[in-house]
């Protein structure tokens, strides 16, 4: 089973890898669409990303607010 660990490093590496930012650069507390520099719809291209990538579901109601790698880890952790 993935630890909350696993996840987040899992989801800083794929959003380093498609919006083209140093892996290094991102924390799992920070503010994605600040260190991604990403807008709404770029968020959302992530979140299906993510689902994809870990094969979840994510409801809007569930990331609706979310904004730091963290959160958004145990977010898919629950689903798992």
């Amino acid at each position: 089973m993935r630890t909350i660990d696993d996840i987040t490093g899992e989801i800083l590496t794929l959003a380093s890898t498609h919006f083209k930012v140093d892996r290094e650069n991102l924390s799992p507390q920070e503010d994605f669409f600040k260190s991604l520099g990403i807008d709404s719809l770029q968020a959302l291209e992530l979140l299906t990303r993510l689902e994809n990538h870990f094969n979840v579901e994510l409801p809007d109601y569930e990331v609706q607010g979310v904004s730091d790698f963290q959160t958004l880890a145990e977010r898919i952790q629950s689903r798992l």
